[in-house]
C-alpha cells in the first residue's frame, strides 16, 4: 500500500487542492479526549438513539422529529430509559411525534441500561469511549456490538463519530480505496478484514499524525464516485 501523504495528494487533486481538503476534513473533525469524557451520559444515549433511528429511515425526517423525541424519552435520562414500564413502551408506541418502531424503542431501554452500566464501571459512558485505544478502534465496535443494541456496523461508527471519537467507516468508496490499495482483495466480511483494515489505518495514522475519521474521510475522497449516488452511505 502508498504512504498516506501520496494517498492524500489524490485526495487534494481531486477535492480542489490540499487547502480545499484540509477545510472539508476540518468538518468533522474529532474532539480531544477530555472533551468526549465531558459529554453527559443523557447526551451519549441521545446520540446512540439518532444513529439507530437513521438507519433505515430518512436523516431529514428524523432530525425533523427529534424534538418530539426528546421529549417522548425525557431528554433520554438513562436512569428513566434503563427502567421503562411495559405501560410507558405502550405509550410510545402510540405517540405520533416520534417513528414508532419496536425494535428500536426497545433498544433505547437496551442501550440506556449500557450507558448507566458504563456509568458504574468507568465514572461516566464518555469517559469510557474516551479512554478506548483508537488503534483497537475495531475492539470498541465489537462491544457496541455485543452489549448495546442496533449499534453494530456503521450505526456504532456514525454513533462513535457524533461524540467526536475518531472512527474509520467500511463504506463502499473506503472499501474500493482500501482494494485499491492492496489492503483488502474484496470487500470486509470478517473479523479477520476488519483488524486488517485496523492494522493499515493504525500504519497510516504513525505516518500522518491523523486520527481515523481523517484517514477514512481522505481514503474516500481518493475515490472517483461520479456515477453513484451521493450519500453518506458511500463516503468514509
Amino acid at each position: 500500500m502508498r504512504r498516506f501523504d501520496e494517498i492524500f495528494a489524490v485526495a487534494a487533486e481531486r477535492k480542489g487542492g490540499a487547502a480545499a481538503l484540509e477545510k472539508m476534513l476540518a468538518q468533522t473533525a474529532s474532539r480531544e479526549p477530555a472533551e468526549i469524557a465531558a459529554i453527559p451520559d443523557d447526551r451519549v444515549l441521545a446520540e446512540m438513539t439518532r444513529r439507530i433511528f437513521y438507519a433505515g429511515f430518512s436523516s431529514k425526517v428524523i432530525d425533523a422529529k427529534w424534538d418530539a423525541f426528546e421529549l417522548a424519552f425525557d431528554g433520554f435520562d438513562p436512569r428513566t430509559c434503563a427502567f421503562m414500564t411495559e405501560e410507558r413502551f405502550d405509550a410510545l408506541m402510540q405517540d405520533r411525534g416520534i417513528v414508532r418502531n419496536g425494535a428500536k424503542i426497545r433498544a433505547v431501554q437496551i442501550n440506556a441500561q449500557f450507558v448507566l452500566d458504563l456509568k458504574s464501571k468507568h465514572g461516566s459512558a464518555g469517559r469510557f469511549f474516551a479512554q478506548w485505544p483508537d488503534s483497537d478502534y475495531v475492539g470498541l465496535l465489537d462491544v457496541l456490538r455485543k452489549r448495546a443494541n442496533h449499534l453494530g456496523g456503521e450505526a456504532a461508527a456514525r454513533f462513535l463519530r457524533a461524540i467526536g471519537k475518531p472512527a474509520f467507516v467500511a463504506s463502499p468508496d473506503v472499501i474500493a480505496a482500501l482494494i485499491r490499495e492492496g489492503v483488502l482483495d474484496r470487500p470486509a466480511s470478517s473479523k479477520r478484514d476488519l483488524a486488517t483494515i485496523q492494522g493499515a489505518f493504525n500504519q497510516w495514522a504513525g505516518e500522518s499524525g491523523r486520527d481515523l475519521t481523517a484517514i477514512s474521510r481522505v481514503l474516500a475522497m481518493s475515490i472517483d464516485s461520479q456515477g453513484h449516488r451521493s450519500s453518506t452511505s458511500r463516503r468514509g
